[in-house]
């Protein structure tokens, strides 16, 4: 299984197609009243009783990132023909070139896909030109959806997070339903027990504690017996995925925002002084516990030293670490655990998160067959299949994050569940959403390697904010 095609959420600009796409106005206010009603929406068209034969002898083609959950997915789709009668072709594509093929397909328009993955963070360059189908009146239809879909189970955070008002720095949770959440992953430290043992070390629970650990452990591990060991992975290479995971939550449970929003207008606040001086303690931290050639550092890298024993921690996805950690994975499995990571002050854990989800092409010519696929795939049922007989971490639903045999097959991971529990409900995208979002992020991510490089923090961050001003403003 490669559980390492993820460069981490690699995603190029979209270029002239998305440039000249026309903006397309909110759609709704939530779930519920009468702001909420459908406007036209292919969804009304389907009336009647619930029946998931109702679409029987269609095909539905997807169009999927190669990933564990995505052969979770493809290992049980026999189910979802057998139950509704419609066959499902898909391509798998590596996430080199991945969102490359979505984001061609989708403003082609020709619709060769009806369904696809993409990432919480897409609704805003995909959701404006208009290339998402809206899921809320699929959502509130009967007809369309069954009860035991129950909407309720979804952690409400998550379902959130892909919903938007299309308006540049308008908070998620509001307006369009255009994703639905599928798996996702929240941000925390993993750490080798062995050598923490070693050297009589416990996890952090501030980040001047962690900045020292990470230290201690690149100046002490290799004369404990772990040659070449340094203190802690995260991710530094010039990619918008170096911002999203460890730095952001980190820069979040400070109080930290990205961008200010008065009105309609977005302002950019990495240089604040506190910005500032949290951006030099994490440069800072890097430079003193952090791997050598740490600029060229992906997602991959970072896992990839837990689980050589070449990192002392990992401050980054949980799966990054879950899937090192497991059995046989790699030579740290059984010497992996879990922690909240540290707190901010007052104590805070807001964590940033990632979510993989699932949506539907506005162009689709068969969105009532395409809406059972989506209905089925982030169902009850097939979720928890998936987590219990697959790599499907981390659940989108509580059902499944309290299901007993779920528990036990985690419960070998040393502080995960713990962890888990700690940091859920308070992980949700800490970013202002807009559309030059993955732009503006990789520059932040330049920024952080001239910082690391030397350079003035404060000239470094009031050049970036000075660009993204002229850009987002």
């Amino acid at each position: 299984m490669d559980t390492h095609a993820h460069d981490r959420r690699r995603f190029l600009a979209l270029g002239a197609a998305l440039a000249a796409a026309p903006v397309l106005s909110a759609c709704g206010a939530g779930f519920g009243g009468d702001d909420d009603k459908s406007d036209g929406s292919a969804a009304d068209d389907v009336t009647g009783s619930f029946d998931w034969k109702r679409e029987k002898d269609t095909t539905v083609k997807a169009l999927l990132n190669k990933h564990p959950y995505t052969d979770a997915l493809i290992a049980d789709l026999k189910a979802f023909t057998e139950k509704t009668g419609i066959k499902v072709e898909y391509d798998v594509f590596p996430e080199d070139n991945y969102f490359d093929k979505l984001t061609v397909d989708l403003s082609s328009g020709r619709a060769s896909y009806d369904v696809f993955m993409l990432g919480a963070y897409m609704v805003w360059q995909y959701g404006p030109p208009g290339w998402l189908e809206d899921l809320g009146p699929w959502m509130r239809n009967s007809a369309a959806t069954g009860a035991e879909w129950d909407q309720a189970d979804f952690f409400p955070n998550l379902l959130q997070a892909d919903q938007w008002s299309l308006k540049a720095g308008a908070p998620l949770g509001q307006g369009g339903q255009y994703a639905l959440p599928w798996g996702w992953e929240t941000n925390v430290v993993a750490y080798n027990t062995e050598v923490f043992k070693k050297l009589g070390l416990r996890p952090a629970e501030t980040f001047d504690e962690l900045r020292e650990i990470a230290g201690v452990i690149k100046d002490k591990a290799p004369g404990a017996g772990f040659d070449g060991m340094y203190g802690i992975a995260v991710r530094g290479s010039r990619s918008w995925a170096t911002i999203h995971p460890g730095f952001m939550t980190m820069y979040a449970r400070n109080g930290l925002h990205d961008f200010t929003v008065s009105g309609e207008k977005l302002t950019p606040a990495m240089n604040t002084p506190e910005a500032i001086a949290f951006t030099e303690d994490w440069a800072g931290m890097v430079k003193q516990g952090g791997p050598p050639s740490w600029t060229s550092y992906t997602w991959y890298q970072c896992s990839s030293d837990l689980g050589a024993k070449k990192a002392g921690m990992l401050f980054d996805a949980d799966t990054a670490a879950y899937f090192q950690a497991v059995e046989g994975a790699s030579p740290a499995s059984g010497k992996i655990a879990f922690h909240p990571g540290p707190k901010g002050p007052g104590g805070s854990l807001a964590t940033n998160m990632w979510i993989w989800s699932l949506g539907m092409n506005a162009k689709s010519k068969k969105k009532s067959a395409s809406w059972l696929f989506l209905q089925w795939a982030t169902g009850k049922e097939h979720l928890r299949k998936s987590a219990i007989t697959h790599n499907h971490i981390d659940p989108v639903r509580r059902s499944v994050a309290d299901d007993a045999a779920y528990k036990d097959k985690m419960r070998h991971l040393p502080g995960f569940i713990e962890t888990f529990e700690t940091v859920v409900d308070q992980t949700k995208i800490q970013f202002t959403p807009q559309a030059q979002f993955f732009d503006a992020t990789t520059s932040w991510a330049a920024a952080l390697q001239e910082i690391y490089g030397g350079k003035s923090a404060k000239s470094v961050l009031n050049g970036l904010a000075g660009d993204l001003a002229d850009k987002v403003g």
